[in-house]
């Protein structure tokens, strides 16, 4: 199965939007696979997201559309490095292994 789309889900003010943005546009370019930004769509985060033990959304959470159409998540939260700051790298890393056994 091949990846069709990249979906990110933000909030333009939120701390992490650029770092997620950096990421969604990465991965669009080295997969070759267009992207779609949403802006704060819960509803499309309750029916293909990620929630918290109550049920509810939160962004941003990037997903992956697969050709059939299936919706996975695949960067949910931003990893933190030694400093305890968000690391891109590392997040787009997870996102690239995530999306890589999906694909496989």
């Amino acid at each position: 199965m091949k990846a069709k789309k990249l979906i990110l889900v933000t909030s333009e003010s939120h701390p992490n939007h650029k770092g997620f943005l950096n990421i969604a546009e990465a991965l669009s370019k080295e997969l070759g696979v267009e992207k779609e930004i949403k802006i704060e769509d819960y509803a499309f985060l309750s029916d293909y997201g990620e929630k918290d033990e109550f049920g509810m959304s939160w962004i941003p959470q990037l997903l992956l559309q697969l050709e059939d159409g299936r919706i996975y998540p695949i960067l949910t939260q931003m990893p933190f490095g030694k400093d305890l700051k968000p690391d891109p790298d590392a997040g787009k890393q997870e996102a690239l292994n995530k999306i890589k056994n999906l694909v496989s």
